[in-house]
């Protein structure tokens, strides 16, 4: 699509972002995107350009993917400066086809969740000897972390064969699969069982180099407590130890005790025992994730925290954290516009922190989202900044707790259903560790917009 085709639709937004004039398709697609009539525009991707036009008073030009019910649109728009308006003319409206859930898309789903939910890393080299591992699980098997480094992986690990008979870090390595996860027992305490999960390394001349990925401990009442978000410092006071001992470990007793009556591997059991124990479970989960968040908080709250940061991209990064919570959205009916699949934006942060950042955004999104709603994720360039924008269609916030809610143990109405009230806390913390921040844009009525910033990535010089 280039800007020398015909134009099919005009409109004009004012100061404010008011759609005060529209064609009637361009009505029709904000009227469905949870907009009033002369009220602001509810398209996040062409309120942006608006606003940038408006703010650097030339004209812009861009194609963007809007959402039309459960159908993309391909759009070109001109966004013009009139004195205190923006004067809209947009082209194309083709509807794009909806992405396939391929093979590698579930894959690259299913190494998501195992980073976001892992333990600790490993690394090995292609005669599967150690040349990384975490001191706090190594020392689970009596060795210290820097005399295991060298060692053969399956000195210290019993690896179980899947369903099929195989053992699928060796299929792995046999190129048959990318990534790769593999239970696994500890030589030394053999009822601590764990997921490795792994992905091959190749040399440059394309021959296998060994293996990075990470692992999760499944029995905790043997595992050390989870890898803070960031590597202990000698001030730490064994905070996260204690919760193992004193909650980790019953909580997650609970939960697998009471998944194991919902799924009757005893018998058949009556329809509402089986609702308790579903009942049992939840709850459980719930306050497993308050006890990780306490032990995020403690570390973000330390003196010395800090965060590396590498290379990464945003975009990819969005629509990784937005497939993980593809299921909750479809269960509450609430769409997630994602941004174009080859758009990249590459800016520095760490992977994991990012990722954790945009799951707790989005996901706070579409929990208040109402339902036949979207949540939109967007990236722009703010100077020597890269954003994400996570914009919904709730029933927004209002300018007093704005501040507030990123505040420790805050929420915007505490007798709602919800977390524990440190999701945003920690976000930002997080997020200025890595030299950014999380903003806010909000009223009553007219959803939230929450911007992440990280540091763009510099391009060498020439």
């Amino acid at each position: 699509m280039t800007e020398s085709e015909e134009v099919v639709v005009n409109g004009t937004v004012d100061r404010q972002g008011r759609l005060i004039a529209a064609d009637p398709r361009l009505l029709a697609l904000h009227l469905g995107a949870g907009g009033e009539e002369g009220g602001i525009l509810a398209i996040p991707q062409i309120a942006s350009l608006a606003r940038l036009a408006r703010t650097l008073g030339v004209l812009v030009s861009r194609g963007v993917v809007a959402a039309d019910g459960s159908r993309d649109l391909d759009l070109w728009v001109r966004a013009r400066p009139d004195g205190e308006r923006v004067e809209l003319a947009i082209a194309g409206w083709e509807e794009l086809p909806a992405p396939a859930h391929d093979p590698i898309f579930l894959q690259n789903r299913a190494r998501d969740f195992a980073k976001l939910e892992s333990d600790g890393n490993w690394a090995c080299d292609d005669q599967l000897r150690l040349t990384d591992v975490e001191p706090e699980l190594i020392s689970l098997s009596g060795v210290d972390a820097l005399d295991a480094l060298g060692q053969p992986l399956t000195r210290f690990f019993r690896l179980t064969e899947d369903e099929q008979g195989d053992l699928p870090l060796l299929v792995a390595v046999a190129g048959r699969h990318e990534f790769f996860m593999q239970l696994a027992e500890l030589r030394s305490l053999p009822n601590a069982r764990l997921w490795l999960h792994g992905e091959a390394r190749l040399a440059e001349d394309g021959s296998f180099a060994g293996f990075s990925g990470g692992y999760r401990l499944i029995e905790r009442s043997l595992a050390p407590s989870r890898t803070d978000i960031v590597p202990r410092s000698p001030v730490d006071d064994g905070f996260s130890q204690r919760l193992e001992t004193a909650l980790r470990t019953p909580l997650a007793r609970i939960i697998d005790n009471a998944e194991a009556i919902s799924g009757q591997g005893e018998g058949p059991l009556r329809h509402d025992y089986v609702d308790y124990a579903g009942d049992i479970s939840a709850a459980g989960r719930h306050l497993l994730g308050l006890v990780d968040d306490l032990v995020d908080l403690q570390a973000v709250e330390q003196p010395g925290f800090r965060i590396e940061t590498e290379i990464i991209d945003l975009a990819d990064i969005a629509r990784r954290a937005a497939g993980l919570l593809g299921v909750r959205a479809a269960d509450r009916g609430v769409r997630i516009d994602l941004p174009p699949r080859d758009e990249v934006l590459e800016a520095h942060g760490e992977f994991r922190r990012v990722l954790q950042i945009l799951v707790n955004l989005i996901g706070n999104a579409v929990r208040y989202s109402p339902k036949d709603s979207s949540v939109w994720l967007r990236t722009e360039q703010e100077g020597d900044l890269a954003a994400i924008i996570v914009a919904d269609q709730g029933k927004g916030i209002a300018l007093d707790d704005q501040a507030r809610i990123f505040d420790k143990f805050e929420r915007v109405d505490p007798s709602e259903p919800g977390g524990s009230g440190l999701g945003l806390f920690i976000s930002r913390k997080l997020a200025r560790a890595m030299g950014g921040d999380i903003t806010l844009d909000s009223a009553p009525g007219q959803g939230a917009r929450f911007v992440l910033t990280l540091p763009m990535a510099k391009l060498p010089d020439a």
